[in-house]
């Protein structure tokens, strides 16, 4: 294989990151480099849920660079480093190779399109709200200078780009007529105008909305776009929320089905041999809560915003019990139908980076520690 550029863990991570920022990660959470360094050239990329030994012994044997694992190898920090333990053993390897490893934990979980968003779109579930509100985007107004010329140009880049998002409308920007002037100096190489000679143009102020995370990768694209050497722009802080992020989702079936049937629907889409559930088997399911991995805590929500079903693993005796006696029906999957995400990661970097640059593969090993007899 051709590799055509050579990129950065820092800079693969940077797009992860601009997806799911660690900003959206809760504070017990350890997200972000686990081990190694991220600056270093990456050719070959895996992605999986866990870091167990044999997730380790792939990525040597495969010459993997970067591991990018969804549930982080270190939850808290280690008071001793005993090389003779399971888990000293595997940091030993890990760096002894060179292999660094990454986390996208609830960072991941919380992101619109992350963790959450999989699930559910794995259920078609429709007209999705987040379930445990955390908080809401940042959000800026860019207002960009741009010659007559290329306006229509720099708002569609700038639209493809993540800007003028408002609710369920994508591109959506406003536009003012003026006169712009400059004069080039010694050194330049304007696209319009003499060196010396003060010049007036004719231009458009565009202004849009942008996400405060995507705003870096906003201007590049501007800069890209735009035909003059130097681009003039305002960024402005702005008081209004942005999108609601959180973990979880809660949303609609196209059509009611009961209990049963949706319990046979988790087993095939999330490829599990078998469900817990609680309620009446024959009750009717239309409004679907869900969260992967750990769930419990959150009943109560989702009861509160109307659930029939709540989809959750990890879920202990008493707390099935109170959601029971409450009424609301649960299904519990397991914690391990998050490794969904590892398709969706690899074909989120395979869109950012393109095939030929970086090799990224998925885990082949099986995490699930469970079995059932």
């Amino acid at each position: 294989m051709t590799l055509n550029r050579t990129f950065t863990g820092r800079e693969i991570v940077q797009m992860i990151e601009e997806w799911a920022p660690q900003s959206l990660a809760y504070d017990w959470d350890n997200v972000g480099l686990q081990v190694g360094t991220l600056d270093k050239p990456i050719k070959k990329v895996m992605i999986t849920l866990d870091v167990l030994d044999a997730v380790v012994d792939e990525a040597i044997e495969d010459k993997v660079d970067l591991i990018i694992a969804h549930h982080p190898i270190l939850f808290k920090p280690p008071k001793q480093m005993d090389t003779t333990s399971p888990f000293g053993q595997k940091l030993q390897k890990l760096l002894s190779h060179d292999i660094t490893v990454y986390a996208a934990h609830t960072n991941l979980d919380m992101a619109w399109g992350g963790v959450s968003d999989i699930l559910a779109d794995a259920l078609q579930l429709r007209d999705l709200e987040v379930l445990i509100e955390s908080g809401n985007e940042s959000l800026v107004k860019l207002a960009v200078f741009v010659p007559n010329s290329h306006i229509e140009f720099v708002r569609e880049a700038i639209g493809n780009a993540g800007a003028g998002h408002i609710g369920n409308y994508s591109h959506c920007t406003f536009q003012t007529s003026g006169q712009g002037t400059f004069k080039p100096l010694e050194g330049t190489s304007p696209y319009i105008g003499t060196k010396g000679e003060i010049e007036k143009v004719d231009e458009y102020k565009l202004e849009t909305i942008v996400p405060k995370q995507h705003l870096n990768r906003v201007l590049d694209v501007v800069k890209q776009a735009h035909p003059y050497e130097e681009v003039a722009y305002d960024v402005f802080p702005l008081l209004l929320k942005g999108k609601a992020y959180g973990v979880g989702r809660i949303g609609n079936l196209d059509q009611q089905v009961s209990l049963k049937e949706l319990c046979d629907s988790v087993k095939e889409k999330f490829n599990v041999p078998m469900v817990r559930a609680t309620g009446d088997l024959n009750s009717p399911i239309q409004r679907v809560a869900i969260l992967g991995g750990s769930g419990e805590d959150f009943i109560a929500e989702a009861k509160n915003k109307g659930a029939d079903v709540y989809i959750t693993g990890d879920i202990t005796f008493h707390e099935a019990q109170d959601a029971w006696e409450s009424g609301l029906n649960l299904i519990d999957p397991g914690h391990h139908v998050e490794k969904l995400m590892k398709q969706v990661v690899k074909e989120f970097l395979v869109k950012k980076i393109g095939s030929n640059e970086v090799e990224i593969q998925i885990s082949t090993v099986h995490t699930e520690p469970f079995l059932y007899v």
